[in-house]
């Protein structure tokens, strides 16, 4: 099953069977104040600076948040988008808890976007769910609900089918549906890689959705957080999760996504990795390769 985002110029597949999805993290004003006041006031270009940036770092998909207090939420993130879209060619994650804000941002977007988010509870439910089926976007369920966040991995396997079943009466198919399984920071709770993986891989197994999460959840607190990250994302790629809202300018985590998919088959002839080794650009690689198919054609002609 795979889930499809687009922008007027570029499509991308979530999927079991295709490469590990980056959604890139950056745009986001929380906890950055500098960020945060230049949105406020109109000033978009640190926001063209991080969505340049994280593109040509690898990110596959952007995630774009104005949450600011005090802030015309609906109006710069609407803003932010069209900003956003103008700069890089990328689909584009909508992040927002303020519904008038989501409902700006759909209005504003190009493509088939993916909204962030919508929990168990009813009433998020039926606010979020009829906007993402008005304008045929995806979303992120993630596996909470009004008795907030279970640690038993059944409870939130049972929340996630809830999601899903509620998606679906809205019209919503399920390939666009993608689940949270929620990863809690394991510097507070021992299990809670443990428990991470067996849901991801539930989820894939009985469910049959795509999985995507916050990836730096998982370190809050501890030091060396790139690392523990990195190493997280690896073991979540095997476990079946099929893309994450990340850092794409830490080179670890690159390099660690980039390992996965060879292991997990999804790197044709090492392509991506081998790519990365020479320090080449994608328009580079894709020179080379035109360049070899040129030879072949010659020596078979």
């Amino acid at each position: 099953m795979q889930t499809l985002l687009k922008s007027p110029t570029r499509e991308v597949r979530i999927g079991p069977d295709q490469p590990f999805v980056i959604i890139g993290e950056r745009i986001n004003p929380t906890n950055r104040s500098k960020l945060a006041a230049e949105m406020a006031a109109g000033d978009f270009s640190r926001v063209k600076a991080e969505a340049v940036a994280q593109v040509e770092a690898g990110a596959h998909v952007l995630d774009v948040n104005a949450g600011i207090p005090l802030a015309d939420e609906p109006a710069i993130l609407a803003e932010a988008i069209r900003v956003v879209q103008s700069v890089v060619e990328v689909p584009l994650c909508l992040d927002s808890s303020v519904i008038p804000a989501l409902q700006a941002g759909l209005a504003a977007y190009r493509g088939k976007a993916l909204v962030n988010s919508v929990t168990a509870e009813e009433e998020r439910l039926e606010a979020v769910l009829p906007l993402v089926r008005k304008h045929g976007a995806a979303v992120i369920g993630v596996t909470n609900d009004e008795s907030g966040i279970s640690e038993d991995p059944q409870v939130r396997f049972r929340v996630a089918q809830r999601i899903v079943a509620r998606a679906e009466s809205y019209g919503i198919p399920r390939e666009d549906v993608l689940i949270d399984p929620l990863a809690m920071p394991v510097g507070a709770m021992a299990s809670a890689g443990v428990s991470f993986f067996a849901l991801a891989r539930k989820l894939r197994e009985e469910l049959g959705v795509n999985t995507v999460c916050g990836a730096s959840n998982i370190s809050f607190g501890l030091p060396d957080r790139v690392s523990l990250n990195a190493a997280f994302l690896a073991m979540a790629i095997a476990a079946g999760l099929t893309c994450a809202i990340t850092n794409p300018l830490e080179e670890d985590i690159r390099k660690a996504i980039r390992a996965a998919n060879v292991m997990m088959g999804h790197d044709e002839n090492c392509t991506a990795w081998l790519t990365a080794q020479r320090g080449e650009s994608p328009q580079e690689a894709r020179d080379r390769a035109a360049r070899r198919e040129r030879r072949r054609a010659r020596a078979a002609s």
